[in-house]
């Protein structure tokens, strides 16, 4: 099996699971205790309306459907507790994000289906806010963010339906205490945003596979404190997930996985934000270049990602300089720190 060992991100460090065990939220750290944190964009109002036409395929997953349906982001909780989630299955795209104390959390993103209900829905995190420009003006659903990070919301490009503002989409359910329990109602939660932006193009390339490519059975990703492996099947043509060596199951039913899996390797340090408990939030950076790995078909493929601005898209080529096309269906995009796993 493959690993981000074997590229160059191996080794665990040893790193706190208070944090995300109880769901607190952030605390503010002095700007003497850890370098200043780049704001995210501020918006500018809803964007004009675009003269541009219709894609013929969608930009998030290559497919027929859903061209014109608003972009919705959701933040969903990635530790053990939390599975098996629900929604994650529907979503075009997956992100995931390293979060305090070497764990991570998903930001799933929905545009040409909506799923019954999408959670555990946790809080969102300063790295959301730099990714999430790329989209346009993208409803943002989560539980809600720590009091210093409002701030930083509020001008982001982005329509706000966290659980404090739309409170009538959030629902508790099932056995799982707090705050494993916590899930919306995607068909409230985009009423709440009736001015949610459409999906425009965000640098990916869909197509048939390009020339070259290493046969791949599997591979892991790994954080700090979690780790997340692919496996390809060649009956369902798609990539089944695994959580901490074990099958990540959807609660609708079956594994969760893509059709193709982008690990972006991505530097990652420590922002002004923290724990109570101490714990730094990671600042992932996704402007600039780096390298990936990109899975798709049962091969991997060596490939590099380039991203000039935070209003624009991320790009990916292959090691010879052509667009790295990806499989058509649903995207996970992998965030791993370019470099052994870290606890900034």
């Amino acid at each position: 099996m493959r690993s981000a060992r074997d590229t160059g991100t191996g080794g665990r460090a040893a790193a706190a699971l208070g944090a995300l065990v109880l769901g607190a939220g952030l605390v503010s750290c002095s700007d003497s205790d850890a370098p200043r944190t780049a704001p995210p964009p501020r918006s500018t109002g809803t964007p004009s309306p675009s003269a541009a036409p219709t894609p013929a395929t969608h930009p998030f997953t290559g497919e027929r459907k859903g061209l014109a349906n608003p972009v919705l982001a959701v933040k969903i909780e990635n530790t053990r507790p939390a599975l098996p989630q629900s929604g994650v299955k529907a979503a075009d795209i997956v992100y995931v994000e390293q979060v305090e104390g070497g764990e991570t959390r998903l930001m799933a993103v929905y545009s040409t289906e909506l799923p019954k209900r999408v959670g555990p829905v946790r809080s969102a995190r300063i790295s959301d806010l730099h990714i999430l420009p790329q989209f346009g003006r993208p409803a943002f659903a989560f539980s809600g963010v720590q009091s210093k990070m409002k701030k930083h919301v509020r001008k982001a490009p982005v329509y706000d339906i966290s659980q404090e503002n739309a409170g009538n989409a959030y629902f508790r359910a099932g056995s799982k205490p707090i705050p494993y329990n916590l899930y919306a109602d995607p068909k409230v939660l985009l009423k709440r945003a009736p001015k949610a932006g459409g999906p425009r193009d965000i640098g990916f390339r869909f197509g048939d596979a390009p020339a070259g490519g290493k046969a791949t059975r599997s591979f892991t990703a790994r954080w700090p404190s979690a780790s997340m492996g692919f496996t390809w099947s060649k009956k369902q043509k798609r990539w089944l997930a695994s959580f901490g060596g074990s099958p990540d199951r959807a609660a609708e039913g079956g594994r969760l996985g893509g059709q193709t899996v982008v690990v972006q390797y991505a530097k990652t340090t420590r922002s002004k934000f923290h724990d109570f408990l101490g714990s730094y939030t990671p600042l992932i950076h996704t402007t600039g270049t780096g390298r990936a790995l990109v899975l798709r078909d049962g091969k991997s493929y060596q490939a590099k990602w380039s991203r000039s601005s935070e209003k624009k898209g991320t790009t990916f080529t292959t090691a010879e300089g052509e667009p790295m096309t990806f499989a058509r269906g649903q995207v996970w995009v992998v965030l791993v720190n370019d470099g052994k796993p870290y606890t900034p």
